[in-house]
């Protein structure tokens, strides 16, 4: 059965080499730039649940014309994101329809 649903998966390498795959769960554009919040996949769906809170932010930057991800460094900015993203989640996932 299709359900027409296909997630955006992302496969970012760390400094030692391993990949690690993200899922898209959201994207972000604002004064200060272009953000994408990423949640781990998981093989286990068991480990779904465990892991269902933890999510990265991280920046959309350009560099040697290629789109890279960038890391947050900023504390402020990054709470700021954090806040903007988990507003947008809420109120796609959990907020009722007014009638």
């Amino acid at each position: 059965m299709d359900n027409g649903f296909e997630a955006d998966l992302i496969t970012l390498v760390d400094d030692e080499g391993q990949e690690h795959e993200f899922e898209i769960i959201d994207e972000l554009d604002n004064d200060d730039g272009h953000y994408m919040a990423l949640v781990p996949t998981q093989p286990n769906p068991e480990d779904m649940a465990t892991d269902a809170e933890t999510y990265y932010i991280f920046e959309v930057i350009e560099e040697d014309g290629e789109e890279q991800l960038q890391e947050v460094d900023d504390d402020e900015l990054l709470d700021k994101l954090a806040e903007i993203f988990e507003a947008r989640f809420n109120e796609a996932y959990f907020d009722e329809p007014e009638e």
